[in-house]
């Protein structure tokens, strides 16, 4: 009577697994792991960027003809503060600072301040992402004792690694506009600067 009390009991410890197992190897089962796919962004989600490298003078136009910047070496720096926040996986939108200097033919040094407000989108592939963004803000211009505060607006695109959970290693190129109106069209000049950064981006 003992013993089959002791083989009663492991029978029905035995019992779930052995339905499990049927429901495993049983084709008409259905389950839900194979149509899951993780999300790596979602709502809420914000991510912190700096960002380290070159800019070039690229046009500036004046009434819609090209004119002489007087930028050589046609080299300079750039960098950047950058936050995000995401509304979905794929669209966010934050606040950037950037720092971009030129040098001049003098032997003198144009600095430019953007501060602005971004949007954009990325898409994902593996560990790669691509993020595209549009900015529109403020910029403060300085050369000598001349100074300027005008509007400028910037479009960028990166492409990022991602080594770990919460960090991610890449390049951002950017295209800044930079009006400067002075209320005489012949002193209207549009400055176009390019630049090529280094990027490091913190998820959290």
């Amino acid at each position: 009577m003992q013993k089959a009390g002791v083989i009663l009991l492991i029978l029905l410890m035995g019992l779930p697994i052995l339905l499990s197992a049927q429901d495993y190897n049983d084709p008409s089962v259905e389950t839900d792991w194979d149509d899951y796919k993780y999300e790596l962004y979602a709502a809420g989600d914000q991510t912190f960027i700096v960002t380290l490298g070159v800019a070039f003078p690229a046009a500036f136009l004046n009434q819609g003809d090209t004119i002489s910047h007087q930028i050589s070496p046609p080299i300079g720096g750039s960098g950047s503060l950058i936050y995000n926040y995401y509304f979905s996986s794929r669209f966010f939108a934050g606040i950037e600072v950037s720092g971009i200097f030129l040098p001049t033919l003098g032997g003198n040094t144009l600095f430019l301040i953007p501060v602005g407000i971004r949007v954009g989108t990325q898409f994902i592939t593996g560990r790669f992402e691509f993020p595209i963004a549009a900015t529109v803000g403020v910029s403060w211009h300085r050369y000598l004792n001349f100074g300027h505060v005008g509007i400028y607006m910037k479009a960028s695109a990166s492409a990022f690694y991602r080594v770990t959970s919460s960090w991610a290693y890449g390049v951002t190129a950017s295209w800044y506009v930079l009006p400067q109106w002075t209320g005489n069209k012949r002193e209207n000049v549009i400055g176009n600067v390019a630049t090529f950064t280094l990027s490091a981006r913190y998820h959290f």
